[in-house]
Formats: structure tokens, sequence, C-alpha cells
């Protein structure tokens, strides 16, 4: 029963700090409220001997695809290439470029922003789409004389459902396809249909909520694209990117782990870069603000929540959860609709180290429609409310830097009416693809 409590109490802090205070300062120094508050948890777990040290230390040096030490080298992998993505000006530039030609109307606007963050999105990253656009949206709408909320709830909406196409557009698809030894392409062969219907429905959904406002025309007809200035970085970066995103469809061909490719391609992109800049007497700073961006508070808080799912595997709380959600009919849709609402209590990070524990432990023929359907509910329960996923407290963050009015209150009530027939289309499509 103790484990249990400590894990039900940290995961009601979690919400909590999320909601109220995510960050706080030393200094200078910036520190992440929610993931501080997982690791009490974890250690009280670890002093109290309700989890054997041992047991941890195995778990974490296993050769199991289920080793959140090979996720985290497969997502950072592929952030690295997004971040140095970034620094060489591409999202900005592509954004300015493409907007530039939409001319006055909004409802084009509006199309080609909701295009261009869902294409991104696919093969970079969800949270990195969503760093990028939201201060360009802030800025463009203020020059052109419009309301911000459509199009920043049409980015956020985009970048975390189409995020659900492939295995590496959000750190939840890496960890339980991961946990269930998914690989890429069996990963995309069960995915696009959902992917599809999510995203047409939201699309749709949007349109009808932003009706009115997207009626009206623009103040201003154009924004300036930024100008790329170091263009070997860029082709090398998206070089890159295409490579790795080619050997990770290819890995169970080639019989090689997909975090070894993540790990290898970013580590090649720096080695690369930094000759390239080298040799062309240019600064070091793409690759020192690369380094610096990366998200580091993901490492505490994924092994810590992965400390406490642990344990409740290994007093068996975990398997018994797992037995009641597979049992029974409609499973997909038991488990799409506990892991959207469990997101947006514990983040869809923790749940989904939960969710890889319960549905691995429920087994059965059920095991990979439920894992399917986890994947779908850690994408689309971003969009219900801040606390669903850790790019939602950073949206939230730089809207207030902006001074854009969009409560806790707007944020739910928009992602209720988006994402809930979003989850059930997504759930839909994968019921016909399983």
């Amino acid at each position: 029963m103790f484990p249990l409590i400590v894990c039900c109490a940290t995961g009601a802090l979690v919400f909590l700090s999320v909601l109220i205070k995510p960050y706080f300062f030393v200094g200078k120094i910036k520190f992440g409220t929610y993931w501080i508050i997982s690791l009490t948890g974890a250690a009280v777990l670890l002093i109290s001997g309700s989890l054997p040290l041992n047991y941890l230390a195995e778990k974490l040096t296993a050769q199991s695809s289920v080793n959140p030490l090979k996720i985290l080298a497969l997502f950072f992998g592929m952030t690295a290439i997004s971040v140095f993505l970034d620094e060489t000006g591409f999202f900005r530039y592509l954004a300015g470029a493409v907007l530039k030609k939409t001319g006055k109307s909004q409802f084009v606007l509006f199309t080609t922003l909701y295009a261009l963050v869902s294409v991104l999105t696919v093969f970079t990253s969800n949270d990195i789409v969503v760093l990028t656009f939201t201060p360009f949206i802030c800025l463009f709408s203020n020059r052109a004389g419009v309301n911000p909320v459509p199009y920043l709830v049409a980015e956020f909406v985009a970048a975390n459902t189409w995020s659900m196409l492939l295995l590496i557009g959000n750190p939840t698809n890496i960890y339980l396809s991961s946990c269930a030894g998914i690989d890429f392409a069996s990963y995309l062969s069960k995915m696009a249909l959902p992917t599809c219907f999510a995203g047409v429905t939201s699309f749709f959904i949007l349109i009808l909520l932003f009706r009115k406002s997207l009626k009206k025309t623009t103040a201003a007809t154009s924004t300036s694209a930024e100008r790329i200035e170091d263009k070997p970085s860029l082709i090398l970066g998206i070089t890159c990117l295409a490579v790795c995103t080619v050997l990770l469809a290819v890995s169970s061909y080639l019989n090689l782990e997909e975090y070894l490719i993540a790990a290898i391609s970013a580590a090649t992109l720096f080695v690369a870069a930094f000759f390239i800049r080298k040799s062309r007497k240019k600064t070091l700073e793409p690759l020192k603000f690369t380094v610096k961006r990366l998200p580091y508070e993901l490492i505490p808080f994924l092994l810590s929540m992965f400390t406490l799912v642990l344990c409740l595997e290994y007093v068996g709380t975990t398997e018994t959860i797992g037995k009641a959600l597979l049992s029974g009919n409609a499973v997909i849709y038991k488990v799409g609709a506990s892991s959207f609402l469990v997101a947006n209590v514990i983040n869809n990070i923790p749940m989904s180290v939960l969710y890889g524990s319960v549905i691995g432990a429920g087994g059965g023929t059920a095991y990979l429609p439920g894992v399917y359907a986890a994947i779908i509910g850690s994408n689309v329960g971003a969009v219900l409310t801040p606390v669903g996923a850790l790019a939602g407290i950073t949206f939230t963050s730089i809207l207030k830097v902006f001074q854009v009015d969009y409560s806790f209150k707007k944020y739910a009530a928009y992602g209720a009416a988006v994402g809930i027939p979003t989850l059930i289309s997504a759930l839909l499509g994968l019921a016909l693809s399983i």
C-alpha cells in the first residue's frame, strides 16, 4: 500500500506543480518543479526499501527495448538534429517564406500554417515545432492585425496530432513502441490511418470553431522571411535528418537498434558541423546553443517516473490494473480514453511509462492494440490541458511572455472541443487498422 500512496501523491503533486508553477529560478538557473517532485518520490521509494536498488539497476542495464537509457538516447539524438536545424534558421525561414505568399485571406493563412506545422512535426519533433512557431505566430499576428488564438490553437493541435504518424514524432511514441518491440515500419503501417483520421477531424473542427474570425482579412499581406546565413550547415542538418529517418525506417531489416542510429546520426552531425564551420572560420555558436537547448530536465523526469512505475510493477499493482483494462471488449477505446485522461493528470510522459508497464502486464491478444491506443492517448491528450504534455507547459509559458490572453479555462475549452472528437476518430482509425 505504501508504494501506491507514494506514487499517487507524487502524481498529484506533479499535476499541481505543472498547473501552478512548473518552473522556479535560483539566481539565473531555471529548475523544473515537476521533475524535482518526481525525483523526490522515486528517492522515497528507494530509501524506504519499497524498490530494491539492485532491481532498479538490473532494469536500467537490461538489453531490452524498454531500457529507458536507450529510449533517452533515441529521443535526444533526434531532438539534437531538430534543434540544430532550428539554430540554422530553417523553421523560421520556412514559416516566413510560406506565409509571405498567403495574401490577405485568413482562411488561406490558417490552412497554410496548419499544413506547414503538420509536415514539420512529422519529421522533426512536436516540442521543437511548438517552441519555434509559437513566438513566430505571436509576432506575425500582431503585425498582421489578427487574433493570434486561432493560429496558436491550430499550431498546437497540428503539432500534437500529426506527431503520431512516425515513431520519432514524440518521446511517448518512442517509449511505448520500444516497450512493445515495435519497429519503425510496423509502427507506420498501423498509425498512418489513425493519424490521418485525427488530422482531418481536428482541421475541420478548428475551421468550425474559428470560422467567423477567419472570414476577416489581414491588415498586412506579408512577413519577412528570415535569411539563411549558413547554407552548408542547413544542408548538413537536412541531410542528417533524412538519412537518419530512412535508416530508422529500415532498421528492422538491417538489424540495427534505433537508439544507435539516432545517436550516431547526431554525433555525425556535430562532428561534421564542427569541421565545416572551422574550415569556413565561423563560430561554433549553433553547436553551443544546440547543446544548451536540449531538454535535460526530461532525463531525471523520465528516470524517476520509470522508478515509480517499476515499483508498482514490483509489488504487482500494474498487473492488476492491466488485467482489468485489457479484459473484455472495446480495449482500444478503454485504453485510448483512459490514457488521454491520465495524461492530463500526471503528464503524458509518466502516463506512457505507467501504461507501458500496465499493458505489458495485461498481455494477451489485446497487447499491441492497447499499446497503439495509449500512443494515441499520449499525443492527443496534450491538446486537452497544459498538464497533458511538456509542450503544453512550454506553450503557455511563451504566451505569458507575449501577453496573449490564453487562460487554463480557455485552453481546456478549446482542448475539449477539438481533442475529444479527434481522439474518437483516431481510435476508430486504429480499430480499422488492427
